[in-house]
């Protein structure tokens, strides 16, 4: 690396260094005002959500880096270029191409940074956060994580196989145990919806009830269930593919395949997490082109309002492909790297017309 490629790398981290240190801030606010709801069920207090916030903080900074990056770049290309430093080395012989590898070598070494967060960080931390925020609230209900999650609520024993998303749960089995510990009853359903937190919507129940020397069946489209054991409990081992790492997506989505299992959501969690740290490089990229020509009068602000509004329609984009990636059956390996894709052919495109 020479002194040229050290010094915009040294100007583009420290912009952007500034700006994901604000972002964070915002994050650990955000989301402590979102624990609020939570704080005085059962043991969870105000330090629990303020410690549950900052355990959250890496997987929020995984989610925000491609904005921040590209904030962070615009303002770091647009200290260069206002003190005519881009100028000078266009001048001197800089090719266009020399400057992109410049900013290439600035967005690896951002690209490390997150593949580590989301490696070794942020799902631990995640997982961790879940768990201590739900004993605190649910002190009195026995969990453990082998086959499922397996949760005892006094006499009643819930297994739940899978999550597809924050309240909805795969199939459910539900063990009701008899005043003298004996098998009372043994119900399933084929989906489980949290309906608050402490209701349960189940679809296509089917109960099977012992009494004495007989069983009586009942089935049903659809039943309530109550119990102690909200959703943010069950979740504990049915995590959200989006919350879970690189390598463990990669051996979820083996397993599912030689199993002959769906696996269509850790696909998408997986090749959507490729695309957003790749996401980082493209918004480097994509700032290069306003420190030339007529784009490097552009002031500070205007510069930072661009790029947070940039930076909102990528996420916003990347949530929505998402959900209709889901909702409606889409090729996710395509629609995950739409949002990526085309900020990338904006920056290639104002990078060939830049002057």
């Amino acid at each position: 690396m020479t002194l040229l490629d050290r010094y915009i790398a040294r100007t583009l981290l420290s912009a952007i260094g500034l700006v994901m240190a604000a972002l964070l801030m915002l994050g650990l606010l955000f989301l402590f005002i979102g624990e609020q709801s939570n704080v005085g069920i059962g043991q969870y207090g105000m330090l629990d959500a303020l410690q549950y916030s900052a355990m959250s903080l890496p997987q929020f900074a995984l989610e925000s880096f491609p904005a921040g990056a590209l904030v962070g770049a615009l303002l770091g290309i647009g200290v260069l270029a206002r003190s005519y430093e881009l100028t000078v080395m266009r001048a001197s012989g800089v090719s266009k191409l020399r400057l992109s590898a410049s900013v290439l070598g600035s967005a690896a070494l951002l690209i490390g940074v997150a593949l580590l967060i989301g490696e070794f960080l942020a799902q631990p931390l995640g997982q961790l956060a879940d768990e201590q925020r739900a004993f605190a609230k649910y002190s009195n209900v026995s969990f453990a994580g082998v086959g499922g999650a397996w949760i005892r609520d006094g006499d009643t024993i819930l297994n739940v196989q899978g999550r597809s998303s924050a309240a909805e749960f795969g199939g459910m089995l539900i063990f009701e145990l008899a005043s003298d510990d004996r098998l009372g009853a043994i119900a399933s359903a084929d989906h489980a919806t949290a309906q608050g937190s402490q209701s349960w919507e189940l679809q296509n129940y089917a109960e099977s009830r012992f009494v004495d020397d007989s069983v009586t069946s009942l089935r049903s489209a659809q039943r309530t269930l109550h119990t102690a054991a909200g959703a943010d409990f069950l979740q504990l081992a049915a995590t959200d593919p989006s919350g879970l790492a690189l390598h463990t997506l990669y051996t979820a989505i083996r397993y599912l395949r030689a199993n002959n299992l769906e696996s269509k959501q850790y696909q998408f969690a997986f090749w959507s997490r490729v695309a957003r740290t790749t996401g980082i490089l493209v918004a480097l990229l994509f700032a290069l082109p306003f420190g030339f020509g007529s784009l490097r009068s552009a002031s500070l602000s205007a510069r930072t309002t661009l790029g947070l509004g940039l930076g909102i329609i990528y996420f916003f984009l990347q949530r929505l492909v998402e959900s209709g990636t889901l909702v409606f059956n889409l090729n996710p390996l395509l629609l995950a790297w739409v949002p990526t894709a085309l900020l990338a052919l904006a920056a290639l495109f104002m990078i060939w017309r830049a002057r």
